[in-house]
């Protein structure tokens, strides 16, 4: 199984790199989507500058490869990267589901949200599955996702509820670092990869 990293200097590039060869796969980094036709699956990871990222990636070739059925997996910054726009800036995203980034508001928290916080399932898929109801997850984020639909399987509250998990087809999402969440992020990068498998 070949694992398809994007490169445009996400800072848990290797972090993530290491937490899926922990589990078997192998994996390529690209900064041009070259080798998407041979990969089985595609990451994108997180922390950054989404005006960075949306400038730097294929967009038209990832979509390709996600409309072809090819799984991807988006993390943090990746996943925000499945929106059309962000309040971070003026890059267009990839527009795979409804909705825009915002940014922390809410008064009495800290922007950006470093640590432990909550993640609780609300919907089943392929992601969640041997997820506790309730799990604990590590995020570092200053904007989150504002989108509501079925591919929302997850939220968390930092001030206001926003979805930290998201899952459609052969497309999926974390708003937090499943590479540093200890067992529950582990489960769940598993289960992504069992998606890759079938």
């Amino acid at each position: 199984m070949r694992i398809e990293i994007f490169n445009y200097g996400a800072g848990n590039l290797f972090s993530i790199q290491a937490a899926f060869r922990k589990e078997g796969a192998k994996t390529a980094l690209t900064k041009d989507g070259r080798g998407l036709k041979q990969a089985d699956a595609i990451v994108l990871p997180g922390v950054g500058s989404f005006n960075q990222a949306a400038k730097m990636l294929p967009m038209e070739k990832i979509r390709d490869a996600v409309r072809s059925g090819k799984p991807l997996l988006g993390v943090c910054l990746g996943l925000q990267l499945f929106f059309s726009k962000s309040e971070e800036g003026r890059g267009r995203g990839l527009s795979l589901f409804p909705g825009e980034v915002k940014k922390f508001r809410a008064s009495g928290v800290k922007v950006p949200q470093i640590g432990w916080n909550t993640l609780v399932v609300t919907r089943e898929s392929a992601l969640t599955e041997g997820l506790e109801g309730e799990s604990w997850v590590y995020y570092v984020n200053s904007y989150y996702p504002a989108t509501k639909g079925k591919w929302v399987v997850a939220t968390t509250d930092y001030g206001v509820e926003f979805p930290a998990l998201v899952s459609e087809k052969n497309v999926h999402g974390t708003q937090f670092h499943p590479e540093k969440s200890g067992e529950a992020g582990r489960k769940i990068l598993q289960n992504f990869l069992r998606t890759v498998k079938r």
